[in-house]
This record gives C-alpha cells, structure tokens and sequence, in this order.
C-alpha cells in the first residue's frame, strides 16, 4: 500500500475574498498544510465556492480547509448559511425534553456539514467540549452546559450529525477553558485547579468522545500551574502524556491560533511553533499575521512534514473524497 503524499504542519490563513499572489507562494510551501477561513473570506456562495475550489487545487496533497463554524456567536459565514443556536440553547432544551435537544443538536451538526462540505470544505473546528463554569466570557454560550454529562451528551449527539454530513469533528479547547476568567486571545490564563479537580469535570467530555473515536482536538493555550508550567498547547505532558498515552487519543492534535496573546506569553513565534512541535501536535495555526507566518516559514526551514501526523490528517478530509 502507498504511503500518503506528506501534509505540512502549518495552518495559515488568507487575507480576502480571492487570492492573491503573495498568498499562492506561501500557501505552495511545503510546510502549509491547510488554510483557516475567517468572515473576511466571504462575500456569497459563488465568490466563497472560487475561493475554495482554488485553494483545494493549489497543491498536492490538497490543503485541508477549516472554518470557526460553532453556532451562536462563533459562525463565520451567515448570509445565505442557515442561522444556527448558541450551544447554551440546547443545554438549556436538554432539561425540558432530552430527546428533543439531542434531536436539535444531531440536526445543527448535520446542517453545519452539510453546508461547509458543499464549499469543499472540511472541518467546522467543533465541537466545544469547554465546561461553561460561568466565569469564562470567552466560552459562556458556546458551551453546551455546566455540567459533563449535558456537555457528553449533546457534543455526541451533535457530532454524529456531523459524521452522517461526511466531516469530521474536532472538540476544543483541551483540556478545558472554561473555568478560567482570562481571554486567552489577548493574555495566558491560569487554571490552578489540581489535576484531579481537572480529571474529575474538565476531562470527562474529552474521555468520552476519544472513546467514541473523536478525529481531532485543538488544546488550549491556558497554563494549569498544577500540572505543567507551560499551557497546554506548547506542553508535552498533557499532548504526548495525557492525551496520547493516558486518555489513548489518536487523532489530530490542533494547537489554538499561535497568535494568540496566550501563546505569545511564552517567547516569540518560532519558539511558540517548536514548543508545539516538540509537545506532539500536528498542526499549528497562525493566524491574522502574515508577516509572521512568512518569517516562521523560514525559521523552520530545518522542520520537514512528519508522517505520522499526515496520516492523521489525511483522514480529516471530508469523507465525500474517500469514497
């Protein structure tokens, strides 16, 4: 059997509705592996449907397309998109009809890819399998409850709609984000819980959809003192000891966006990249700052695509290709 074309360990992004040349040039490096879509990449369905017909035909192996498309506040494209609940709101449903909200939920998860796959694209980055504590702003509705059980219950449900579309799921943001009141997007938050207040809530989503065969997780960049001085995302501990050996995950391992200032606390871009290299992530998302992704590119010009993690991200492909 032939081996899988290697797939880069980057995920980059564009900067508008077309591409440009600066972004064909970067894009072809063999260390980009995907592209991230943000709200400024979509005008309608034709100009969006251009756009990624001319991304996936760019290179081979083709670039792995994925798009924040939660719900509620976190969805990306909306005119033309079916407009989709906050994750709360069927938390919420769940204690007046169970079946009723497992239904919605399933149903949301099959309109999201539905919808995405028919653009080309892959994976919605859902869904949230944060605990909403209610001290996270950040994560407050887009979680689907307070408690694991409603967060197990809902996330399986929603991500079996998702499958039957033919996408794969990603639950975010390891090991739980919602317990602390920092944004990691502008600073390092610190969760100083021990590890076995951690296991006990936090870990109980992620346990439970890794045994149900979960295809991809994105860590988070929080710093858990108890644990590891370093955040999650850049920590070999929690990928390569929890996650891999402890909880037997054996999907794709996302970091959250290295430009995010929970990231940025712990050196410059190059040191943030092999942090994550070296902690066992696949793919490193940088975002929203091409200068950086240029000079990072030529910063890691010592880094080659490992084959180990493209054979997990060749199964993230949306399963329309496959078969």
């Amino acid at each position: 059997m032939n081996k899988p074309a290697l797939i880069g360990p980057l995920m980059l992004d564009v900067g508008g509705l077309e591409l440009t040349a600066e972004d064909r040039e970067v894009l072809a490096h063999p260390l980009v592996g995907g592209v991230i879509l943000f709200t400024r990449n979509y005008r309608d369905a034709g100009q969006l449907k251009a756009l990624c017909d001319e991304l996936l035909a760019l290179k081979t192996p083709r670039l792995l397309l994925a798009v924040d498309h939660e719900g509620g506040r976190i969805q990306r494209f909306r005119v033309g998109f079916s407009r989709l609940p906050a994750m709360r709101s069927i938390g919420e449903r769940l204690l007046e009809s169970a079946p009723a909200a497992e239904a919605e939920a399933e149903q949301v998860g099959e309109t999201i890819g539905r919808e995405l796959s028919a653009f080309g694209i892959d994976l919605p980055f859902a869904p949230v399998l944060d605990i909403d504590h209610g001290v996270s702003g950040v994560i407050g509705d887009r979680a689907f409850g307070s408690d694991a059980q409603t967060v197990i219950h809902l996330s399986r449900a929603f991500r079996r709609g998702l499958k039957r579309a033919g996408l794969a799921s990603t639950g975010k943001h390891y090991p739980g984000h919602g317990a602390v009141t920092a944004d990691s997007h502008h600073e390092l938050p610190v969760d100083r819980r021990s590890m076995a207040e951690i296991e006990r809530c936090e870990l109980r989503p992620f346990a439970a959809l890794i045994a149900d065969g979960l295809e991809s997780i994105m860590t988070a960049h929080v710093r858990y003192t108890a644990v590891d001085d370093r955040p999650a995302s850049l920590s070999a501990h929690w990928v390569k000891d929890i996650l891999r050996k402890r909880l037997g995950f054996q999907g794709v391992v996302f970091t959250d966006d290295l430009s995010m200032g929970g990231a940025a606390a712990v050196g410059s871009m190059e040191d943030r990249a092999r942090l994550a290299l070296a902690a066992g992530s696949d793919m490193l998302l940088v975002c929203n700052d091409r200068p950086a992704s240029v000079t990072l590119l030529d910063a890691l010009r010592d880094v080659r695509p490992r084959p180990t993690a493209s054979v997990r991200l060749h199964a993230l492909y949306r399963r329309q290709e496959l078969s």
